[in-house]
C-alpha cells in the first residue's frame, strides 16, 4: 500500500458527531450513563440503569423515569470493520478500502486515541485495540496480504462485532453493501448504538454498470455464472435497483444518526477522506 495520502491526512482530525464512552482514561469528552464530571441533561430510563440516577423530582412533575447523564474524560477506540469478502475481489475495491481504513487508523495514532481494524466476510476476524503507530504499519501489510474470500455475511459480522464492543466507540464499516437490502438495514441497526460511519466502495464497473453486449457475469462469492446480453434498458434497471438499493441504506442511517458516503474506486483518496471530514456538527476541539 502506498502510505503518500497520509501526508495529506496529518492536517485532518478525526471528527465525531456523537460523544463516545470507553473504559480508558483520556483527553476527548465524552458522555456515559453514571456517575461523572458534571450532569450535563435527562434521559428516559431504561431498563439496566442505575436507580441511583433516577431524578425523583422530574418524575414528581411528569410521571415518567429520567436518569441524569453525566459528562466525563474519555479516550475515543476507533472500530474499524472491513469488508473482506470475495465480492471486494472485483477490480481495485479491497485495495481501495484497505486504504480508508489504514486512514482512519493513521488519524487515531494522531490524537493518541486507540484503533483497530477487524475483518469480516463469513466470519469476523476482530482486531485488537492499540495505539502503536507501529503497529499500524503491520496492520497495513497484513491488509496488503489479505485475498478477499468467502461469502458476505454482513448482518453476522455486526452481530458478533457488537458483542465484542463493550464502550460506544466510532465505527467506520466500509464495505461495497452488495448484500441483501434488509440485511445492511439490520446491520446498521445493530451497530446503530455507536458513533457509525458507513463508507460504500464500489468500482466505477458497479456503480454505472459500464458494459454492453453480451456478458457473461461470474458472482465471485458463489461462483454462479450468467449469460445475458446488457442492453440500455438492462442498464437503466440496474441502476434504478442499485439507487433504490442506497436509497434504503441512506435512510437506515439517517434513522439512526450514522452518515453514509458512497465512493467509486477512481475518487482519488484523498478527496474521499475530504469528503469523510466534511461531517456535520461533528469538529471538536
Amino acid at each position: 500500500m502506498d502510505t503518500e495520502f497520509f501526508k495529506d491526512l496529518a492536517r485532518l482530525t478525526l471528527l465525531i458527531k456523537k460523544r463516545v464512552s470507553s473504559p480508558y482514561t483520556g483527553a476527548r469528552r465524552s458522555l456515559r450513563f453514571g456517575r461523572g464530571i458534571s450532569p450535563v441533561g435527562y434521559r428516559e430510563y431504561r431498563k439496566g440503569d442505575d436507580f441511583k440516577l433516577i431524578d425523583w423530582k422530574v418524575y414528581g412533575r411528569t410521571e415518567k423515569l429520567y436518569v441524569r447523564e453525566h459528562e466525563e474524560e474519555r479516550s475515543l477506540v476507533v472500530q474499524i470493520l472491513l469488508d473482506a469478502s470475495a465480492s471486494m475481489g472485483y477490480s481495485d475495491k479491497f485495495a481501495y478500502a484497505s486504504k480508508i481504513a489504514a486512514g482512519f487508523a493513521y488519524l487515531a495514532t494522531l490524537e493518541n486515541e486507540k484503533y483497530a481494524i477487524s475483518l469480516f466476510s463469513e466470519d469476523l476476524k476482530p482486531g485488537e485495540p492499540r495505539r502503536s503507530r507501529t503497529y499500524l504499519f503491520h496492520e497495513i501489510d497484513d491488509l496488503d496480504r489479505t485475498v478477499p474470500k468467502g461469502e458476505t455475511y454482513i448482518k453476522k459480522a455486526a452481530e458478533q462485532f457488537a458483542t465484542l464492543i463493550k464502550s460506544t466507540s466510532l465505527v467506520v464499516l466500509i464495505s461495497d453493501l452488495l448484500e441483501r437490502t434488509e440485511e445492511v438495514e439490520e446491520c446498521i441497526y445493530r451497530l446503530s448504538g455507536h458513533d457509525l460511519l458507513v463508507v460504500q466502495v464500489l468500482s466505477p464497473n458497479e456503480a454505472d454498470l459500464d458494459f454492453s453486449g453480451d456478458i457473461k457475469f461470474v458472482d465471485l462469492e458463489t461462483k454462479k455464472a450468467t449469460i445475458t446480453r446488457v442492453t440500455q434498458g438492462q442498464k437503466a434497471e440496474y441502476s434504478r435497483r442499485l439507487q433504490e438499493h442506497d436509497s434504503r441504506i441512506k435512510a437506515a442511517c439517517k434513522n439512526s444518526g450514522a452518515d453514509f458516503f458512497s465512493f467509486s474506486t477512481k475518487k482519488p483518496i484523498s478527496e474521499a477522506f475530504s469528503e469523510l471530514m466534511s461531517r456535520p456538527e461533528s469538529r471538536r476541539g
